[in-house]
């Protein structure tokens, strides 16, 4: 029989075994949660920053302006972009608030690169990547040289225009991405002339003061099968005050209306019966204070070779110009009486373009871009893609070539 003592002490054994087992399990607890030091706490965590390289480790055709490094939840700390095998660096900047970084000047096609990022999350710490990729060949992207220039002041006749270095099967979509707009609110549309040359230009001419801006966007965007354009860029220029000069072949003159007045009549020398001058609207694209003039390159054989024609502007890419002229026969009519040119409008000039001629009050007052209208010569109207001369086209005709 168990005395009272005894069973108080077995009671107080069994609580205090009660008591051990729950001290035990909760130190076991506490070391399932521990750090490897043993002090408590969540186990070690890896960089949050998580960066992104454009370009995809080990791809070709990579684009030459979109490529770039971002990261997210964390900043970039280093930025390292070489020539792949040579070592060359590629200068680039990290943006301000520490999220991107982009090189400094458009990427070469063809060419190889490599890049190596660094980055720290908001605790310190680091991330890092790399990436050694290939820009688009120049076999499988096209660019289009265009017309007018970023900030140029132009006249009111001046289309913008394309060449393209490779002919275009899917004109739409090229054209979808390249857009005109103008300050005036005129409707601007393009044309297509062949596979490789697109002009966009509104019903009339540009309004005087305007600003257009067209948007270039066709980094990716697919010209022909296989091939890519590698451009992305916004261009703006301005159109300055309206001149308008037109050359009367009846006449031999050539008046010139600015803002609707007229600034001055001018005698001239246009085509000769054997060499006659094309009618129509021409648009100056070049202007020269000097240059050759060469017979042969123009389908003349030696007939002419003049090594400095002073105060030349381009109407034609085919050859016709309107310029200054020195060596005029003496015994010819005086100019503004007969044509004796080779099909261009010449005025009266000295050599070495100092005088104060005709030519050079022409040359001085007038703007790429401005307009030269020619009639009543017995030559055809000039072709609307002989130069940058569509305005010789119905505004019918030319919606008709657009693609869009």
């Amino acid at each position: 029989m168990t005395t009272p003592d005894i069973a108080a002490r077995r009671a107080l054994v069994a609580c205090a075994a009660l008591v051990v087992g729950t001290l035990t399990l909760t130190a076991c607890g506490g070391d399932a949660s521990a750090d490897n030091d043993g002090k408590g706490g969540d186990s070690p965590k890896t960089s949050t920053a998580k960066i992104a390289i454009s370009a995809k480790d080990g791809s070709t055709g990579a684009s030459i302006n979109a490529t770039g490094v971002k990261v997210s939840d964390g900043k970039l700390t280093g930025v390292k972009m070489t020539v792949a095998g040579s070592g060359q660096a590629v200068p680039g900047a990290i943006s301000a608030d520490g999220h991107t970084w982009k090189p400094a000047r458009q990427l070469e096609r063809g060419t190889k690169y490599e890049i190596n990022a660094t980055a720290k999350d908001s605790d310190g710490r680091p991330a890092a990547a790399n990436a050694i990729f290939t820009t688009v060949s120049p076999a499988n992207s096209f660019i289009g040289t265009y017309t007018p220039d970023n900030g140029a002041t132009v006249g009111v006749g001046m289309p913008v225009s394309f060449t393209f270095d490779k002919s275009i099967t899917d004109k739409k979509a090229v054209q979808s991405h390249i857009t005109v707009n103008t300050s005036s609110g005129q409707q601007v549309v393009g044309h297509w002339f062949g596979d490789r040359r697109l002009d966009f230009r509104p019903q009339e001419y540009w309004k005087a003061g305007s600003k257009v801006t067209m948007n270039i966007d066709l980094d990716g965007v697919q010209g022909a099968q296989g091939v890519y354009g590698v451009q992305k860029k916004s261009v703006s220029f301005t159109v300055g005050r309206s001149q308008v000069s037109t050359v009367d072949v009846n006449t031999q003159t050539m008046t010139v209306v600015r803002d609707g007045q007229t600034l001055k009549s001018v005698p001239i020398s246009a085509g000769s019966p054997e060499h006659t001058t094309y009618n129509g609207q021409m648009v100056i694209s070049e202007k020269f204070t000097q240059t050759r003039m060469n017979g042969s390159t123009v389908g003349f054989g030696g007939e002419y070779d003049i090594p400095d024609v002073p105060h030349a502007m381009r109407l034609t890419s085919s050859g016709t110009f309107i310029h200054g002229n020195y060596w005029y026969n003496k015994g010819n009519p005086p100019f503004g009486r007969t044509g004796t040119s080779h099909g261009c409008v010449g005025l009266a000039d000295v050599q070495g373009a100092q005088g104060a001629t005709s030519a050079k009050w022409f040359y001085d007052n007038s703007l790429i871009g401005d307009v030269v209208i020619v009639k009543n010569s017995p030559d055809t109207t000039v072709a609307p893609d002989n130069g940058l001369n569509g305005w010789n086209m119905s505004w019918s005709a030319w919606t008709a070539g657009s693609a869009v």
